[in-house]
Formats: structure tokens, C-alpha cells, sequence
């Protein structure tokens, strides 16, 4: 048997002490240490796991029970740990996360809500990542110089807004946020909430890295502690390795086959077992020393965790994590993430709500999809389950980057696929673009020769941006409404996710396997298995992909796209001119009347899926973020009404005349007519975009009733004083006629745990009561009182 090897000391000797109380304090060497910068960006601003160490004690000391890793930082983080009511899917934990990230679609409204608080600066170190609104066309150069012309009263507002209130500012070609978040500003047990539902990315690095909407992110900004409902934990346990062509993506593939796209939620997912310090998806040891899962991968299987619902992901710190930290210019935090590593994996013998086994040796490459990425297919299957169910077989375009699968390894396996088809004489057979997950990684892999091979292999090096991941794509080789298949690594593949087309069939996968199906041109192609014809007429089977985890000669970080915030900001001036049509001033919502709520008209009854894309859609309407009026003209357009099965055409109950969604609810509000949606199951699922929760409440709604929420949006609806209420018999959703009216009784009583009531008025004159549950905390329950939480944190102010 080869020895293993312990790189790091300090670790093997805790790891072999124990977990539990601080096992070690070897040093005024150490201590020495203990101001460690959280980034090269903010020098004093510095990692406190002697804060995390004291509450974890604490909370350890109340609970009198072994520790699940996400248990210890998220607990880690309390404002009072001492008196916090503590149960996990029950209590509502009132929180202090260390950091703010902010990609710049949803920074516009998160910053006019901050600029609306009134507050000179913010609390904690923040940053706006410029990514979302590139648009796919060209490619990179050309792409970018556009996009900068195109956005650039956006983008002059975010840096002005910046520089003003204290926000570090990542210029538009700097990368995707979740990248950046990688490089520059996870580690090992800091919490981090970001404006952006696949934020969760970093706990490939161990941090608790959740997913809000902007109004979540102005309290902590303000320093207001954030509530976030205790988590449950799932836990997944690892075994077995690694091998060929599976990698890390097939991973969360395979789980979210298993929990489905609400199986997560209410919950942190948390990997452990042998399977994580297994060998990494090279299939190659690294001399006398166990190969970890890859950081890269971690992050990955963590990003599609949102896929599931969970709240977030997190993975143990592990040796990788160190070498990944020291390789990105952070090694002072892994040296101290060494010192504390008992803080920063599970205790022994902690327990998970839910646990799922996942053995490495028999997980085979999968692909899910169409149409959602919880549909999950081992890639030796699809081309056969494809044909069953007439889905083109035909691979049009392959896609691989985005914030999913885009690091330094992601492209160096994609390009060992295409060097050996090249080294045959072929090319790919589909359209195949490359997305750079930041610019060091853009700039890494063109001076490393990756970029200039998959281009030779028929791909376009696009912009370091989001792409055609969130709907930025101009699309032009099928026509709309065309029926044609793509493949990429991206995360997430509901209808008309990339392309604005409901006919495109979208699946999702590994890096190495879209470019293996983009080289072969058909979804009915194993590279297990399946042979490729070369020109000359050789058969020739592709070789299991490889690609170093890290550069042998370091990154190149390319150019620098950072503007730090200045040391005082309050001269600055923050420009928006009231004639624009992408920026506009926010005005505060009304408050509660008082009173119930009567008579409220259902605008729309909502079957089936309804996603924050059909609820408020990406691609063009990328460019009204930061203008509410504008925007909410894309509200509901992509929901599909019970009535007619129709999308955006719905009856207006004031004219009897059908109309647009946007359009009828504009001449409710215009009448003083309140309205209501009724919705579905997991309503709201998707992007974190608030733009879902905002557009309701701007344009009239007060209400809406659903059979169960997404996380994220549900707590959107909340800030914004719209009433998220659940039917307490979901089958109640059945007896909701699109042209009722609902009055929504108990709210002179409304408190935490007491259900409202709602009666139901049909227009034959019959009327029924039903009940209806919520969620709410007492804080929550005064947003709804003051209009808003932003409302509310104005008159805490006075």
C-alpha cells in the first residue's frame, strides 16, 4: 500500500486529537497570524474564526449534541447565539454573514434600495459583478466593447453607486460573479450572501455562500441582522471514486434526479464521506498523497444545488481547498483555516434529517433534461429515451462555461476531448461556444493553448460573462418556435431558459461530454462505448478526458477590471436621470390599510410550473432591472393560464375583453382593483430575481396563493408586503375559478403560526371558505404592516 502523506501538520494532528472543543494552540506563530485579511481588496476586513469558534461553543453547549458542518457555520454566525431559539425547518435564525456579492442585474434594484434606506455606507465589505448583461453574438472582444456601449448608463450608476457607498466594483469582462466569488473572496467557513440563486457556488471552498433577493441583501448590507428559517440538513454521503468519463457534475446530476427540483428546499446539502478525499475525475494519483475532489468540482456539484431547491451546498475543507487557496493568492487564510480546520468539517457522530449514499464507482456520466434539470438520463441511455419520446436527436449547438463548469480543469478536459478528434481531422459537427468563467481563467487557458484548441475544433471563445446561461444569446441558426436540441454545462434548463425559444430542447451535462456530443452531432452518442469516423475512414473510440486541476505555471490574472471603493465616498454624487428608460428613483410602497383585504379579483390562475423566468423573464428584459415600470411589463408573461391553457392572455374582468397579464393588471390598479395570483406547486423556483416579487406589488397585487414556494421567492414576496399564503388542503387549488374574487380574513390577528382565512366568491353567487398557512415570523409580519421591510427599516430609523 503507498503511505499518504500529510501536507499540512497542524491538520493531521487535530484530525487525529478530534473534533469537537479547540483541540489546539500551539503559538504565538499562529497568533501571530490571526489579523488575516479576508481579500487582497479589503486589508482590514479580517477572517474571525475566533468569533465562529466562540459561538460554535455556545451553541454546542445549549444543544449538547454533535455538529454537522453546515450547523457550525451557519450557527457560527448568529447574533445571539446565547438566546437563539434553535430547531432546525422551524425557527427563523436571525444571522450575521461576514460578506455581500451583487451581480449586476440585480445590483441595479438592491442598490436603489439601498440608496432608499438613507444609509451613508455600508456595513459590510459588498461587491457588484458586472456579467449578466453581455450579450452572446460575436464573440468576446466584440461582445464586450457592444455590451459596454449598450449598458453603459448602467454601468456608469453601479461604479458611481459604488465608489459612493463603499461597494467594491468588478468591471463589466471581469468574469461571471460565482468565479470571481472563487478566486478572490470564499474561504473555509465564512458566510456569504449573495443577489443571485447559484451564490452558493463557493461552498466548493467550505463556505455557506445562500442565495437572496436584493432586499436580503440591503439589511445586511445596513447591518440589520438576516433572517434566514433554520435550515434542515440533507447529507450525502460519498463513497467510492471517481473515474473516466464521470466527473463531479454527474454527481449533483445523479442527486438531483434523486430529490428532484423541490427536494431541497428548507435544506443545506452537505457532502461527506471517503467518496469526497477520493481520487480526483483525472483517475490519476499525485505521488504519495490522497487526490481530493477538485475545489473546481466542489463548486460545481454545489452551484446545481439550487437546481433541488436547497438553501445552499458545502462540502468538508480539505487539503484541495488549501492548495486551491494558495494557488489563488490566499495562502495566510489557509494557513489558518488549518489551525481551525476542526471548525470546518462535521462532528463525528452528527446527525441529517434526510441521508442519501452515492457510490463513485457506480455513478456513470448522465445528461438531464429537457425542460428541467431534475430529468436525469445516464448519457448511455439519452439517444434511446430521445427517440421514445421524439425529442431531435440532432445536437445543434454544444455550450460549455458559464459560472457551472468553466474553471481552469472544466476547459482543460473539453480540450483534450477536441485535441483528439483534431488529431484525427475532425471537427465538431454542431455550433460549439466556450465561456470563460472569469479573466484570469480566459487569460490562463489562452496562454496555456486551451482556448486556441477549441477554437480549432469549431468553437467561439465568448465574453467572461453569463451568456447564453441566463437567456443572453442572440440566437440566430433556428428560427423560433423551430424544435431543435442544444447541450451544454450549464446549471439550469427550463423552456426558453437560453434562447428565448420554447421549442429548444435544452440538456445539461459535464464540460468533456458536450464537446464529445458537439464533435459527434447527435445526442445518440456514448463516448464510453460509441465509435467516431475519421476522414480517412479509421474508426477511433475518444479516450477518457484529462486536464490538470490547476496551471503548473499559476494563473494569469489578464487585466485588471477591478475599481476598489474609495476611502470616503459621501462627496460622490449618484446620478439617475428621471427621462431614463433603464434606471428609475424608488418610490415606497403603501402600508396595510388595517384591515382585511376584500374582494380581491384573481388576475391569474397559474398551471403547472411557474419559475421566476415565467414570472419575470430574463434575456432582453435584462436591461429594465433597474427600472421597475419598465420591467413589469414582462410580469407573468410566461405563466400559462388555467383558463385557456394560453401564455399572456388572460380575461379582464373590468372589460370582459382578454389581454395581456401586464396589461390587466395595469388596468386593475388604474380602477382600484386589488388582485391575487393562484399558483402551484413550487411556485417561484429558479433565479433569486426580487424583479418576481416587485412587479406584483408595483402593478396591484397584494396576495399570492399557491399549493407550496420556492425558498427564495417566498421571502422576496415577504419584503416586498405581498402575502406568500399556502392552501392548508392543497387540493383547495382546485376549487379557485380564474374569474372569483378572495377576501383574505384575519389580519387584525395575524400572527406567527395562525392561519388566515380566505372566502372565495365564484360569480354564481356561491361563496366558500378556505384556509390558508404561511410562514411568516413577527419581524416578517411587520414588513407586511409598514408596506415593506424597507418600509420598516425607515421608521426603525426615526
Amino acid at each position: 500500500m503507498v503511505a499518504h502523506v500529510c501536507m499540512f501538520p497542524l491538520l493531521c494532528l487535530q484530525l487525529a486529537l478530534g473534533h469537537g472543543a479547540r483541540r489546539l494552540h500551539v503559538s504565538a506563530a499562529y497568533r501571530a497570524k490571526a489579523k488575516v485579511s479576508m481579500s487582497r481588496f479589503e486589508p482590514s476586513s479580517f477572517v474571525n474564526y475566533e468569533k465562529l469558534n466562540s459561538n460554535i461553543g455556545i451553541v454546542r453547549k445549549r444543544l449538547n449534541r454533535p455538529l454537522t458542518l453546515s450547523e457550525k457555520i451557519v450557527y457560527g454566525h448568529l447574533d445571539d447565539p446565547q438566546n437563539q431559539k434553535i430547531n432546525r425547518g422551524s425557527t427563523y435564525l436571525r444571522l450575521r454573514p461576514d460578506r455581500v456579492a451583487m451581480q449586476d442585474a440585480t445590483a441595479q434594484m438592491a442598490m436603489l434600495q439601498f440608496i432608499s434606506s438613507g444609509l451613508p455606507k455600508v456595513a459590510v465589505p459588498s461587491t457588484i459583478h458586472c456579467d449578466h448583461l453581455i450579450e452572446a453574438q460575436i464573440g468576446g472582444e466584440k461582445d464586450l466593447a457592444r455590451a459596454k456601449e449598450v449598458n453603459q448608463e448602467v454601468y456608469n450608476f453601479l461604479a458611481s453607486a459604488g465608489a459612493k457607498y463603499g461597494v467594491g466594483f468588478w468591471k463589466p469582462g471581469s468574469g461571471i460573479i460565482h468565479q470571481i466569488i472563487l478566486e478572490n473572496y470564499a474561504y473555509p467557513g465564512v458566510m456569504l450572501i449573495g443577489t443571485d440563486s447559484h451564490t452558493p457556488n463557493g461552498g466548493g471552498l467550505g463556505a455557506i455562500c445562500i442565495g437572496v433577493g436584493g432586499a436580503d441583501a440591503v439589511d445586511v448590507m445596513a447591518g440589520i441582522p438576516w433572517e434566514l428559517k433554520c435550515p434542515k440538513v440533507i447529507g450525502v454521503k460519498l463513497t467510492g471514486t471517481l473515474s473516466g468519463w464521470t466527473s463531479p457534475k454527474d454527481v449533483i446530476l445523479k442527486v438531483a434526479g434523486i430529490l428532484t427540483v423541490k427536494g431541497g428546499t428548507g435544506a443545506i446539502v452537505e457532502y461527506h464521506g471517503p467518496g469526497v478525499d477520493s481520487i480526483s475525475c483525472t483517475g490519476q494519483l499525485t505521488d504519495l498523497i490522497h487526490v481530493f475532489f477538485v475545489c473546481a468540482g466542489m463548486a460545481t456539484i454545489c452551484n446545481m444545488g439550487a437546481e433541488i431547491g436547497a438553501t445552499t451546498s458545502v462540502f468538508p475543507y480539505n487539503q484541495r481547498m488549501r492548495t486551491y487557496l494558495e494557488k489563488t493568492g490566499r495562502g495566510e487564510i489557509a494557513a489558518l483555516a488549518d489551525e481551525y480546520s476542526d471548525l470546518l468539517v462535521p462532528d463525528e457522530g452528527c446527525e441529517y434529517d434526510q441521508l442519501i449514499e452515492l457510490n463513485l464507482d457506480e455513478l456513470k456520466p448522465h445528461i438531464n433534461g429537457p425542460f428541467t434539470p431534475d430529468l436525469a438520463h445516464p448519457v448511455s441511455q439519452v439517444g434511446a429515451v430521445a427517440e421514445k419520446n421524439s425529442w431531435p436527436l440532432e445536437v445543434k449547438v454544444g455550450l460549455i462555461g458559464s459560472c457551472t463548469n468553466s474553471s481552469y480543469e472544466d476547459m482543460g478536459r473539453a480540450a483534450s476531448v477536441a485535441k483528439q478528434a483534431l488529431d484525427k481531422g475532425l471537427t465538431c459537427k454542431a455550433q460549439f461556444t466556450i465561456t470563460p468563467g472569469s479573466e484570469q481563467i480566459r487569460a490562463t487557458i489562452e496562454r496555456d493553448g486551451y482556448s486556441k484548441v477549441l477554437r480549432d475544433v469549431g468553437g467561439v471563445v465568448l465574453a467572461n460573462a453569463c451568456g447564453p446561461c441566463i437567456g443572453q444569446w442572440d440566437r440566430r441558426d433556428v428560427k423560433m418556435g423551430e424544435k431543435n436540441t442544444i447541450v451544454t454545462s450549464f446549471n439550469r434548463n427550463f423552456t426558453a431558459r437560453n434562447d428565448a425559444n420554447p421549442a429548444t430542447h435544452a440538456f445539461v451535462t459535464s464540460p468533456e461530454i458536450v464537446t464529445a456530443l458537439a464533435i459527434a452531432g447527435t445526442l445518440n452518442f456514448n463516448p464510453e462505448t460509441d465509435y467516431l469516423t475519421a476522414p480517412n475512414g479509421e474508426k477511433f473510440k475518444l479516450e477518457p478526458p484529462n486536464g490538470d486541476e490547476l496551471p503548473a505555471r499559476d494563473f494569469d490574472p489578464g487585466q485588471d477590471t477591478y475599481q476598489h471603493p474609495p476611502p470616503d465616498g459621501t462627496s460622490l454624487k449618484v446620478d439617475v436621470n428621471p427621462q431614463s428608460n433603464r434606471l428609475q428613483l424608488l418610490e415606497p410602497f403603501d402600508k396595510w390599510s388595517g384591515k382585511d383585504l376584500e374582494d380581491m379579483q384573481v388576475l391569474i390562475k397559474v398551471k403547472g410550473k411557474c419559475t421566476t423566468d415565467h414570472i419575470s423573464a430574463a434575456g432582453p428584459w435584462l436591461k429594465f432591472r433597474g427600472h421597475l415600470d419598465n420591467i413589469s411589463n414582462n410580469m407573468l408573461i410566461g405563466a400559462v393560464n388555467s383558463e385557456n391553457n394560453a401564455i399572456n392572455k388572460i380575461k379582464n374582468h373590468l372589460t370582459g375583453e382578454y389581454g395581456g397579464v401586464p396589461d390587466v393588471a395595469r388596468h386593475y390598479k388604474a380602477n382600484g382593483v386589488s388582485w391575487v395570483v393562484v399558483g402551484d406547486d413550487n411556485y417561484g423556483e429558479g433565479s433569486s430575481r426580487e424583479h418576481a416579487a416587485l412587479e406584483p406589488r408595483h402593478l396591484g397585487g397584494r396576495a399570492i396563493i399557491v399549493k407550496s414556494f420556492a425558498r427564495i421567492h417566498e421571502t422576496n414576496l415577504k419584503k416586498q408586503g405581498l402575502l406568500p399564503l399556502t392552501f392548508s388542503n392543497p387540493s383547495d387549488y382546485d376549487k379557485i375559478r380564474p374569474e372569483d374574487k378572495i377576501s383574505i380574513k384575519g389580519l387584525e390577528t395575524f400572527a406567527p403560526g395562525k392561519p388566515l382565512k380566505a372566502v372565495v366568491k365564484h360569480c354564481d353567487g356561491s361563496t366558500e371558505t378556505l384556509e390558508l398557512n404561511h410562514s411568516f415570523n413577527e419581524t416578517q409580519i411587520e414588513w407586511f404592516q409598514a408596506g415593506s421591510a424597507l418600509n420598516r427599516m425607515k421608521e426603525l430609523q426615526h
